[in-house]
């Protein structure tokens, strides 16, 4: 009997496992049909998902249903924006609800969002994109037709690792809640309820631009009382935490059709000062394990009145500290006679009457003490500011008496006493008389460094005044390795860049007597910014684009003794840099490089996708060498001119893009022209295997007699190729013209057109010369020959017609001279055949001569064909 009992629960037992094995697969279906027709039945976007799945394991004795990629897409007017895509949404509920008819709905106790992004976007008119339910008349015909496939008897609920963004256009602010876990447990089913909630959230605010929040690390663990029917929400036992700084919070807050009302009180749950410093993310203010602290510190606030589109809550919010300090146990200086008293407060409930009381900030390290104050009122409409600074900072103490994470300490005294007072609308009309700057600030003996440096920087002085309507820099020296910069100019329009991104403007002269590039560029990115684009083709990290500032309209007018640029010197660098609409103009620039000057001037402008330029310059007296083996972008247009030994005055247009990180020129899009004139040349033959390669295929040349002196050449290039208008030359006796092209890739096609005296053609040719008088040979003494030269500048190939042209002028000599010898021939002949008698009458003797004549002509011409042929013919072998 026991035998049959235990087989009879195992079956039992049997039975239920595979039930629950098999009910995913007799379920699933179901489930999702469910899925869809609630999907369907409530909003009007566009949803898809990857997969639902069932399980009666995994949380048994509950059913847990899965969706998996889940995402909605908004439809117009924001159609195409994905409004909510997660990675997993779980429901949870009891497996009995699983055997539910059709006419009753299935009941939700757990809901689960795990790793989901969330995009809420009001437009510019207001409309929410979130705004996707059905409207009530819809939802009401479609309760009529059928009932809803679940209905929600939630007792808890979870978030999981989710990201909310919520932008709205219209009041131009931006929230974006990070790392958002949130959990509550309740019976939500009940209209009065106590909801035990965790959460836990980094938290970002930008307004008009401005970030006030960045990364504000939230946490929150409250008991919340709610009333379902009044929409009543009351804090009861409550731990919150703004970075580290520790706060309850009593009172309740009420949903309104119009708003919110708000009936709040805050504060520190204690005075200890150590509360301060958890104000600071602990990125920057440390661990406060350990830290000693005086002296008082308190947050505490009020928050009562109605939130609607008109109205604010009344604010009363105050954070004091007296007498206070702290010490870090492992630093040693301390943060003394630390004075805070600042309010925030709105007794109307109106925005614009929301101000800002920083009465006194003041505190002291070492024997240096600093104080600030600062007011701001009427917030919304033309905010007022009224702010005052005033005291020393030796910055060589800030690392001892605070945790600021450098590779190096700071050194060097600050000090400063300026007042300011304005208003918004006076900076966004640059009325600067009515904006009040007084003071100064200085800084001295700065010195600063890092890995992301390549020498340590120190500021020798710098001094700064403020005035009604700008900030001059009286002074500014700096040093860094070799390199030193002074300075000295004005900027305008300081607040309305800072408060109503407004163009900054300013002008200043910069003065050099050593500038080196390697001093201010870490080696590897100095190395960067030389790479071939060979180099650059290469699989390797995009970096970043570089861009000119866009806000920034100043000149700067430099004067440098001497610039190094990589393996470049320039000396006496001077003109005119104006940066304006992101676009740098280099305006009578000038320098002495390669024993000459170079001017230039042109644009660089980064307002496109690529970066692009245009520059003029003037080569003055350079040397040849050097300046096309030293400028890449030279040495692809004129490779061959590093050869030659000499000067050269030139003006080079050209234009083109630029490689978005270094400002490189991308060499296959340059397009422009170079005229110059060759001064003083020489050329090295051996040093060119082209001329080496022609001087060797070419017998009748000598390359080191090439007369380039006086030369104008004329370039063009575009499209990676390089085209040279036709140029004479002169190699010793003989002229020559050149022309063709060649690519930046090297592969080239020159024609070089000689007139050859016939005498160098050769042994043969001048042999039959000899036998030819001065005057006779004088007709050869300009042969046309041709050479072609293709290939690559590094592999020449050197085509002549120099054969063809031997056969032909030889052939034509021959010709010459047989011409010559029938010549003389056919005179001797005319004499032999011309004699008869004397005694004729006059008229006897002229018609007898005349027919005489004629027949001699006649004979002699028979004779001088024959003979004509004769050595016109070939011997025979």
């Amino acid at each position: 009997m026991k035998k049959k009992v235990v087989w009879w629960i195992g079956g039992i037992v049997l039975g239920i496992f595979l039930l629950l094995l098999a009910a995913p697969f007799l379920f699933k279906g179901k489930i999702q049909d469910l899925v869809l027709k609630t999907i369907n039945d409530n909003l009007t976007a566009t949803v898809s998902f990857d997969k639902v799945n069932l399980s009666l394991i995994k949380n048994f004795p509950k059913a847990t249903v899965t969706i998996d990629g889940l995402t909605i897409v908004n439809t117009a007017p924001f159609e195409g924006d994905t409004l909510l895509h997660a990675q997993t949404i779980g429901l949870q509920m009891s497996v009995m609800e699983l055997f539910n008819g059709a006419d009753k709905p299935m009941n939700i106790e757990e809901i689960l969002l795990k790793d989901a992004a969330i995009q809420v976007l009001v437009n510019e008119q207001g409309i929410a994109n979130y705004d996707i339910a059905l409207k009530e008349e819809d939802e009401k015909e479609e309760e009529d037709k059928e009932d809803k496939p679940f209905s929600l008897a939630l007792q808890h609920y979870q978030i999981e690792n989710t990201k909310l963004t919520y932008t709205d256009l219209s009041a131009k602010m931006q929230v974006v809640i990070d790392e958002f876990n949130h959990e509550g447990k309740g019976n939500l089913t009940a209209n009065v309820l106590d909801l035990d909630t965790k959460s836990t959230a980094k938290v970002s605010f930008v307004m008009d631009g401005t970030s006030f929040l960045n990364q504000v690390q939230l946490s929150l663990d409250a008991m919340i009382g709610m009333d379902m029917e009044q929409q009543i929400y009351v804090f009861k036992e409550n731990k919150a935490l703004i970075n580290q700084l520790p706060l309850q919070f009593d009172g309740q807050v009420q949903l309104l059709e119009n708003g919110q009302a708000f009936d709040l009180s805050f504060a520190t749950p204690d005075s200890d000062f150590k509360n301060f410093l958890g104000l600071i993310p602990e990125a920057y203010a440390g661990g406060l394990k350990g830290v000693t602290t005086t002296g008082e510190f308190k947050v505490a606030g009020k928050v009562k009145g109605n939130l609607t589109e008109t109205t604010i809550p009344t604010l009363a919010i105050e954070m004091a500290a007296n007498k206070a300090s702290f010490k870090y146990p492992d630093l040693p200086k301390a943060v003394e006679q630390i004075m805070l008293d600042m309010q925030i407060n709105n007794t109307t409930g109106l925005m614009k009457d929301t101000y800002v009381d920083l009465n006194k900030l003041s505190f002291k390290i070492d024997q240096d003490v600093f104080n600030a104050s600062a007011n701001i009122k009427n917030l919304t409409e033309n905010p007022l500011v009224d702010a005052k600074l005033n005291g020393v900072i030796n910055l060589a103490n800030v690392t001892k008496a605070y945790p600021v994470k450098l590779d190096v300490p700071l050194t060097g005294i600050l000090k400063a006493n300026v007042a300011t007072n304005f208003d918004m609308n006076s900076v966004e009309k640059s009325q600067y008389q009515n904006i009040k700057n007084a003071g100064d600030i200085s800084l001295t003996n700065f010195h600063f460094a890092s890995v992301a440096m390549a020498k340590p920087l120190d500021i020798k002085e710098a001094a700064i005044s403020f005035n009604t309507n700008h900030v001059s820099l009286n002074k500014f020296a700096l040093e860094t390795g070799q390199t030193d910069l002074a300075a000295d100019g004005r900027l305008d329009n300081l607040y309305g860049f800072l408060f109503n991104k407004q163009t900054l403007k300013g002008n200043f002269n910069v003065r050099s007597t050593n500038f080196i590039l390697a001093d201010l560029l870490k080696e590897d990115t100095a190395q960067a910014a030389e790479k071939t684009k060979e180099e650059k083709a290469k699989p390797a990290p995009q970096a970043e684009a570089l861009k000119i500032p866009g806000f920034l309209d100043c000149t700067i007018q430099a004067d440098a003794k001497t610039v190094v640029y990589d393996n470049l010197t320039l000396k006496n660098v001077k003109g005119r840099l104006i940066v304006k609409d992101e676009t740098a103009r280099l305006e009578n620039m000038s320098t002495d490089i390669f024993g000459g000057k170079l001017l230039f001037a042109g644009d660089v402008s980064t307002k496109g996708t690529q970066p692009k330029f245009t520059m003029d310059l003037g080569l003055k007296t350079l040397d040849i060498k050097d300046t096309f083996t030293q400028f890449e972008f030279l040495k692809k247009i004129a490779p061959i001119a590093g050869i030659i030994a000499g000067n050269i005055n030139a003006n080079v247009k050209l234009d083109g893009q630029l490689e978005s990180n270094d400002f490189s020129p991308v060499l296959n899009t340059l397009s422009g022209d170079l005229t110059g004139d060759i001064l003083n040349s020489q050329v090295n033959v051996a040093n060119s295997k082209l001329l080496s390669s022609l001087d060797s295929a070419v017998k009748f040349i000598d390359l080191s007699k090439l007369d380039l002196n006086n030369k104008r050449i004329h370039l063009k290039f575009k499209d990676g190729k390089v085209q040279v208008s036709p140029f004479d030359l002169k190699v010793k006796d003989m002229n020559v013209q050149v022309s063709g092209e060649h690519g930046f890739d090297q592969q080239m096609n020159y024609a070089l057109d000689f007139k050859v005296p016939a005498k160098m053609l050769g042994s043969d040719v001048a042999n039959l010369l000899t036998k030819l008088s001065p005057q006779e040979s004088a007709k050869y003494e300009a042969i046309p020959v041709k050479v072609d030269l293709t290939g690559n500048f590094s592999a020449p190939k050197v085509g002549t017609n120099m054969n063809e042209v031997v056969t032909n002028l030889t052939k034509q000599i021959a010709e010459d001279q047989a011409n010559k010898y029938i010549d003389k021939g056919k005179d001797a002949l005319k004499d032999l055949l011309s004699g008869g008698k004397k005694d004729k009458t006059e008229g006897e003797k002229s018609e007898e001569g005349e027919k005489k004549k004629n027949e001699t002509e006649e004979t002699v011409e028979k004779i001088g064909q024959g003979l004509k042929d004769l050595f016109g013919k070939k011997k025979k072998e």
